[in-house]
């Protein structure tokens, strides 16, 4: 069932002014506990997938011997190849970080933020993964919130982004906005696990110029930068909560781009059960489907980065908004 914008009225068939503001809580928890209920042994599917550490492993050996083979290419080819192959690796580590955020590669969270920064960040070269967690969990544990969910638009980007045209440059321009957002909205100071990932990506980074010149560095930062934009795994960002059809804030992606995102596409199952490793995120549907069959979800992530563009209704301000959350927890 793909998201359906039929229920639209003529009042709403002009892009939005505002965000869409809600008075009820975030759905995951109510429906956590209600799927619990009836199926206990969900909970048996929580905790850590041992294989993730070995698939990501081996994705970093792999971009940081590509990287080093963009050495002997032109300029254009290790753009080109940056910004398609290495943008597949790079999203892959992006959402490995995220796995690894919610410490579902280790037993440990000491040993999962060791992993994020020292195996997980490197072919990103750019220093994100411990303030990606830092921001990360607020956004499940208060989505939507006003001035806390860092995964809302800024009131600019909903302002200035608001023709076809312009949803073209915020596509783009996208990985910007999702760096810049939370530190320019909302700073937190940097603590020494920040300063400890800046300086070793850093260094990485630094090291990979001194010895190899810029082109193996170039190809990794296409992978991370322009990849974040038009690219087909990209399309990730925009499907998960954008609303597409009136009354739902988190989508579903069930297509093939699963097997290259460690799952991410089953993200009403991630918010419902964040404890619960990509790897094993199908068995929930699977157990309680009667929870997800008819919610609105996505076929194509390509699709969604062409509907955001092209839909006058859809835009930055595209997203559930409320003013506060009542659950302070995940379980």
């Amino acid at each position: 069932m793909a998201p359906n914008n039929s229920s639209k009225t003529s009042e709403e068939s002009h892009q939005l002014t505002d965000f869409i503001w809600e008075g009820t809580d975030e759905p995951h928890f109510s429906r956590r506990h209600a799927i619990l209920k009836k199926y206990p042994q969900i909970k048996e599917l929580y905790g850590v997938d041992p294989n993730t550490k070995y698939k990501v492993t081996l994705v970093v050996i792999a971009q940081l011997a590509l990287a080093y083979y963009m050495q002997y290419l032109s300029w254009p080819a290790v753009i080109l190849i940056g910004r398609s192959l290495g943008g597949f690796a790079n999203q892959f580590l992006n959402l490995a970080v995220h796995e690894i955020t919610h410490n579902l590669a280790f037993a440990h969270p000491l040993h999962n933020r060791l992993y994020a920064v020292l195996v997980a960040n490197l072919p990103l070269g750019i220093p994100s993964a411990i303030t990606f967690q830092k921001y990360h969990m607020e956004h499940h544990l208060y989505q939507g919130v006003d001035g806390i969910d860092m995964d809302i638009p800024t009131r600019w980007e909903g302002r200035t982004f608001d023709s076809n045209a312009k949803k073209l440059i915020w596509v783009f321009f996208q990985p910007l906005f999702y760096i810049l957002r939370p530190i320019s909205v909302k700073p937190k100071p940097m603590g020494k696990w920040e300063v400890f990932n800046w300086i070793v990506i850093l260094g990485f980074d630094f090291l990979t110029v001194y010895y190899f010149d810029w082109k193996p560095l170039t190809y990794l930062l296409c992978g991370s930068l322009l990849a974040m934009g038009y690219h087909p795994v990209a399309g990730h960002f925009i499907a998960e909560h954008y609303v597409f059809a009136k009354g739902y804030e988190t989508y579903s992606y069930y297509g093939p781009l699963n097997y290259v995102t460690l799952n991410v596409g089953y993200h009403n199952e991630h918010h419902d059960f964040p404890r619960i490793p990509g790897s094993r995120l199908p068995l929930i549907r699977k157990i309680a489907p009667e929870f997800y069959e008819n919610l609105p979800h996505h076929y194509s992530w390509v699709k969604v980065i062409w509907e955001y563009i092209v839909d006058p209704t859809v835009g930055p301000y595209s997203r559930v908004m409320r003013k506060t959350s009542r659950y302070d927890k995940l379980d």
